[in-house]
Formats: structure tokens, C-alpha cells, sequence
């Protein structure tokens, strides 16, 4: 498997199952999100129903208030306190009170629970009230709930409220009933998403339309509430479709210990089952498209891999094949254009170092050049300066055999004997450097030595001041060199320097310590040189001045490649020069 291929398989795996993961967290973050937003649903419907009941409370209370105020029954009162009383004419009473209160329950009690009359069941007349109203209820000035039989032989849940009628030491009771039914639902009001049921038995639920089908399906759960009094909350699927589901919550309604009954607060889960199915489709179709995405990008991504390696290979095999110029590209800023940048630099240190080899070939051909033409010169040197100070003695012996053109022409033949000399001279020096002797120098105390003894002709009568500026560095500038030498080339370049400035300028003398070294700069503001000059400035001979011989700088870039260092010069027309001399900071073995 190749590397690029490699590298298509890892991303495409990657995002892919980075999809998959961001898929599940989602899908686990929006379960999470619906169980509160559930759970602050059923809180606001539980806080409603308690709300509602204490509404239905305060009016039953205020039902039985009413009722036991009637002068009817106050009547009937009055009969039921006399002895051994006929009550049963009164059977009906309740029937009219109970729709003038609009009561779904009415009973008139006697003391010990007898039924005088029933609104809602007149057959009961002389039977014992069964509403589940216990001795202390009778006394009780608020409303309760309690389960009241019913004819069809059912049971409802209703809110209660007793109030006596007391003739005397005499009294009688009226129980005043309203129902919990589908109309109590629907007055508690909706919140979105979920309803509210009241289980009555394992036959008859009830919700704010009515009852409600399939009503077995919540058996276990409300038996399970009734009985234990636990509000463990049940996911009901009601039909085929998964959609047709709720999340139950039970509220068993109780009366000191006895179950009346169960409310359900049921929360519909079509919602979040529809979301949830679609964020897996989308996670899927986000997986797919993330998979080509991962080849298409693993495809770009290894294509920028894969294209400076092989240039880089490429350059290697050129350098290996002896291109010492082949360079690669740098096309990013990450590792592989470090690398790329790396092998660029060394291609380039191997030219330099090439061209320091060259050099130091041509400079030691310069040399022999430079020993062959001095030896050639100094051997009719002697004799013509004789032969010049004979005809010299001629003349004062035998004046009238000279005239003045030929004094004057022996004074210039004299001046360029001394010219011949000078030159010899400089080629002399030139061939006989000699080899360095290395000690440990520190560059920057040594260029303040080398400028001082310029001070007096920067500032000499007769020509423009050149203004001197050291910027020296003062530490980190020792390195192994031979200090008489380094002083000679610094000594150079200075002259170099204030020759280009006949009009005067700045000579600016600079030393830094650098990481692998030290770097000597000496610059000046004067007209500067051509790209081309630069170019050919350090071959022996050549010259742009209009004296000199051309071995100054030949003299300063020897120095320099004996130190194994490097000297380049920057500049352009109208602009100056600086010269810059890099020393190694150890000596090479």
C-alpha cells in the first residue's frame, strides 16, 4: 500500500467515524434535552392540577354552603329532629337542590349516615351512605376527594364537601359531590406535547375528551401506583405505529391510605422519536458524504504531501548527479517546507563552498602570477636605477652636455622606477602571505584598535571630513583568528571605504554576534558600485579606481578564506557599499 493510499484510508476513517461520534453525542445531547423539556412539562401540568383542585374545592365548599342554607332543607331539618319522624315523603328533596348547585352529587345524611335523599340516586333512600366519608369528615370545613358509587355499578372520584344542619341538638347533613370527569380535564387547560388521564379502573380511563382507548395498556402501571404509591414514569405504545407513543407519569390519588384512583400526565413522543430518526438519517448521509469528503480531501491533502517529497527527491537525485545549482521549492511553512528550506541551504553551502575553493585556486594562481612577475622586475630594477644615477653624476661633472629636458626626463624616469618598486613591492606582499597563526581575538576590540588609527587622516587639513561611527557588539565577537592579519584586511577595507568618499560621507564600522559567529561590517555613503562591479570586485588587478593595483581586496578575500569565513559585498549605484565578513566561531578541522 502506498503512502498516499495510507493517507486515504486514515482521513476517510477519521471523518467518518468523527461523524459517527458527533452523530450519537447529538442524538444522546436531544434525548437529554427532551427528558427536561418533559420533565418542566410535567411539572406545569402537576402544578395546574393542583391549582385546578383547589379551585373545585372552593367550590363544592361553596356548593354545600348554599345547599345547607336552603330553607327546604332546614325544613326538612326541623321534621327529622321530632320524634319517631316520617322521612320518607322527603326521598326527591335531593334531586331539585343537587341541579339548583349544579352538584353531580347530593346526599341528605342523617347522623349515623342513613340517606334521607339522593340526587343522584333515589333508590338508595334508608340505605347507609357509602361515599367513603369518614365520622371525622363530617366535621372537616373543607373540601376532600373520595370515591362515590354510582348506579351502572361504577365508582367515581369526586371532590366532597359535608356541611351540618342543626335543629337545636339536632342534625342532618348535606354531602355535596362534583365529579372528576373528561370536563375537570379539560378545564385544567393543555400544555403542548402532553394530556392529562384519570384511571378509575382497569375498564375506565378518562382524558379531557372522554374515554380513552385501549385502556389495558396502562393496567400494570396504574395498579402498580395505586398499590405501592411509587411515580415511576412508562413509555406506552398505544398502536403499530412507533409514533404513537407517550411517556407516562402516575399521580395516585389517595384519601388516608386508600386509593381513589390515578392521574396519568402523559408526554407524546412523536417528536422527539422523528428528530432522533432524523438526525441518524443525517448522521448517515453526513457519514457518506464525509467519507468522500475524507478521499477528496485525503486526496488534496497527500497530493500536497506527496508533491514536495518527490521534488525533493528529485532535487536529491540532480545533486547526487553533480547539479550542484538544483534547488525544490518551498511551497508551505510546515515541516516538509523546513525540509525542502534545509536542503536548499545546504545545496547553497555546498556552492559556497565550491566557490571558496575555486577562489582560494584562483588567488594561489594569482600568487605564483604575482612571484614570477616580481622576480622578472627586480632583476633590470638594479641596473636601470644606476644607469639613471651615473647619467645623474654626468651631469654635474659635464653640465654643458645637458640640458633641462633631459633633467626633467630623468626625474620622470626616477618617479616611475619608484612606482616599479612600489608595485614590486605589492605583489610581494601579496604572494608571501603567510599562513595564519590562530589565537582567540575579540573582533570588536580589535576594529576599535584598527579605526583609531585612522582618526587623524578622517579629519586631515586639506580634504573633506569623513564622519567615523562604530557600532561594535560587547560580547559573543571572540573567535579563533590571527590578529595581525584580520587587522590587515580590516585596514583595507577602511581605505577602500574612505577612497569612495572623496567628497566626504560616513564610514560606518559594525560588528554582531551571531548564532555560528561574528559578522564585520564596514559600509560608507559613497557612489556606490554596479551589479557587475561587485561581481568581479575581488579578482586580483581589477580596480575601479583610477590608482591603486587591484590587490587590496584580493589581499582582504585571501585573509578571509585562510579564516574560513566568507566576505560579500551589497550595494548599488548612488548608494554606498557594505562590505560584511562572516567568522566562524570555532576553527575548522
Amino acid at each position: 500500500m502506498t503512502f498516499r493510499t495510507k493517507l486515504l484510508v486514515v482521513s476517510s476513517i477519521t471523518l467518518a467515524g468523527a461523524v459517527a461520534l458527533t452523530t450519537g453525542a447529538v442524538s444522546i445531547l436531544t434525548r437529554r434535552a427532551f427528558d427536561r423539556i418533559n420533565e418542566q412539562r410535567r411539572t406545569a401540568l402537576v402544578a395546574q392540577l393542583q391549582k385546578q383542585l383547589e379551585v373545585q374545592s372552593r367550590d363544592v365548599e361553596g356548593k354545600a354552603q348554599r345547599a345547607s342554607a336552603y330553607e327546604g332543607v332546614f325544613r326538612l331539618a326541623v321534621e327529622a329532629s321530632r320524634a319517631a319522624p316520617d322521612l320518607s315523603a322527603h326521598y326527591d328533596d335531593a334531586r331539585p337542590l343537587a341541579e339548583g348547585q349544579s352538584a353531580d352529587f347530593l346526599d341528605l345524611l342523617q347522623p349515623d349516615g342513613t340517606i334521607i335523599s339522593s340526587a343522584h340516586w333515589p333508590a338508595r333512600f334508608a340505605y347507609k351512605n357509602d361515599w367513603q366519608i369518614a365520622p371525622e369528615d363530617f366535621a372537616s370545613p373543607t373540601a376532600f376527594l373520595t370515591r362515590v358509587p354510582v348506579p351502572e355499578g361504577k365508582a367515581a372520584v369526586a371532590m366532597v364537601a359535608v356541611r351540618p344542619v342543626a335543629v337545636g341538638e339536632k342534625k342532618i347533613f348535606v354531602a355535596v359531590g362534583k365529579k372528576l370527569d373528561a370536563t375537570f380535564l379539560a378545564s385544567m387547560g393543555s400544555v403542548p406535547g402532553t394530556r392529562t388521564l384519570l384511571w378509575l379502573s382497569p375498564q375506565e380511563v378518562l382524558d379531557a375528551n372522554g374515554p380513552v382507548a385501549s385502556p389495558d395498556k396502562l393496567g400494570s402501571l396504574a395498579t402498580q401506583a395505586m398499590q405501592s404509591g411509587r411515580r415511576d414514569a412508562a413509555t406506552i405504545q398505544w398502536s403499530a405505529d412507533r409514533y404513537d407513543s407517550e411517556t407516562v407519569f402516575p399521580i395516585p390519588l389517595t384519601k388516608r391510605g386508600t386509593a381513589l384512583g390515578v392521574l396519568l400526565v402523559a408526554t407524546s413522543l412523536a417528536e422527539q422519536l422523528r428528530l432522533e430518526r432524523s438526525i441518524v438519517w443525517t448522521g448517515v448521509l453526513v457519514g457518506g458524504a464525509g467519507i468522500l469528503l475524507g478521499i477528496l480531501i485525503g486526496w488534496w491533502a497527500t497530493e500536497r504531501i506527496t508533491r514536495p517529497i518527490a521534488s525533493l527527491s528529485e532535487g536529491v537525485r540532480a545533486v547526487a548527479s553533480g547539479d550542484w545549482s538544483a534547488r525544490v521549492p518551498v511551497s508551505s511553512a510546515d515541516e516538509i517546507g523546513e525540509l525542502a528550506s534545509s536542503f536548499n541551504r545546504m545545496t547553497e553551502q555546498l556552492v559556497e563552498q565550491r566557490d571558496r575553493t575555486v577562489q582560494a585556486e584562483r588567488v594561489a594562481a594569482w600568487r605564483e602570477l604575482a612571484r614570477r612577475l616580481a622576480h622578472e622586475l627586480k632583476n633590470p630594477l638594479f641596473p636601470l636605477q644606476i644607469t639613471v644615477e651615473n647619467m645623474k653624476q654626468a651631469r654635474d661633472r659635464h653640465p654643458e652636455q645637458f640640458d633641462e629636458v633631459f633633467r626633467e626626463s630623468t626625474s620622470t624616469l626616477l618617479a616611475e622606477i619608484g612606482n616599479l618598486k612600489t608595485i614590486i613591492g605589492r605583489f610581494s606582499d601579496f604572494s608571501k602571505m603567510p599562513t595564519p597563526e590562530f589565537e582567540s581575538v575579540d573582533v570588536s576590540a580589535l576594529a576599535r584598535d584598527t579605526a583609531k588609527l585612522f582618526g587623524p587622516q578622517l579629519t586631515a587639513e586639506g580634504r573633506v571630513p569623513i564622519e567615523l561611527k562604530l557600532d561594535l557588539a560587547s560580547e559573543g565577537t571572540t573567535v579563533p583568528a590571527d590578529p595581525e592579519q584580520l587587522g590587515r584586511a580590516m585596514r583595507n577595507l577602511i581605505l577602500n571605504a574612505m577612497d569612495a568618499m572623496p567628497g566626504g560621507g560616513t564610514l560606518t564600522i559594525r560588528t554582531t554576534a551571531q548564532q555560528d559567529g561574528v559578522r564585520i561590517e564596514v559600509s560608507d555613503t559613497g557612489a556606490g558600485l554596479t551589479e557587475e562591479e561587485c561581481a568581479r570586485l575581488f579578482t586580483p588587478y581589477y580596480t575601479t579606481k583610477s590608482h591603486g593595483t587591484g590587490l587590496g581586496l584580493a589581499i582582504v578575500q585571501s585573509v578571509v578564506s585562510d579564516h574560513h569565513g566568507r566576505i560579500s559585498v551589497h550595494s548599488a549605484p548612488n548608494q554606498g557599499a557594505r562590505f560584511e565578513i562572516d567568522l566562524p566561531a570555532r576553527r575548522a578541522s
